[in-house]
């Protein structure tokens, strides 16, 4: 076991681990910020999706001894009070159906949007891809990014 002080949504925080412990077991079960979801374990599906330093980073394959001084932002860091546009649109549209990947999905956009704040169709699926949905609300989704970036209104071009 080693310490390692991780800077975790904006605050120092400091867990006892082993080095080779998944950044998201340590966010989930030493830090207790549970929105961040074990999906496939092998960096294929998206649904552990958290920010390094604002880069979209699978944490389940990122080892804890590897983050060093990166900033980690979590679904639950993107937004305290649920404020950010891509939060209201997820609401708005109605994007979620079971909700299980929506948080790495989330985080996904939030890195699209903030490199390129009026993307494509082709830019959105571009970013999205490998990003795994069981329910398939890949429309939804897309439109939710487009809502975000101020490309659509609701109810309106959404693929609903």
């Amino acid at each position: 076991m080693s310490k390692y002080t991780l800077n975790v949504n904006g605050q120092s925080r400091t867990v006892d681990v082993a080095s080779d412990t998944p950044l998201m077991w340590v966010l989930r079960d030493n830090l207790d910020l549970v929105g961040t979801k074990f999906g496939c374990g092998v960096g294929k599906c998206g649904a552990c999706t958290v920010h390094l330093n604002g880069v979209p980073t699978r944490s389940c394959m990122t080892s804890v001894s590897t983050v060093g001084r990166k900033a980690v932002v979590t679904i639950e860091g993107l937004s305290a009070d649920g404020s950010h546009p891509l939060q209201q649109a997820w609401c708005e549209l109605d994007v979620a159906q079971c909700g299980y990947c929506q948080p790495g999905q989330i985080m996904t956009a939030a890195a699209l949007l903030k490199e390129n704040p009026k993307p494509t169709d082709q830019d959105i699926d571009d970013a999205m891809d490998g990003n795994l949905c069981r329910c398939a609300t890949y429309l939804r989704i897309r439109a939710g990014i487009k809502l975000a970036a101020g490309l659509t209104t609701a109810g309106h071009g959404g693929g609903k």
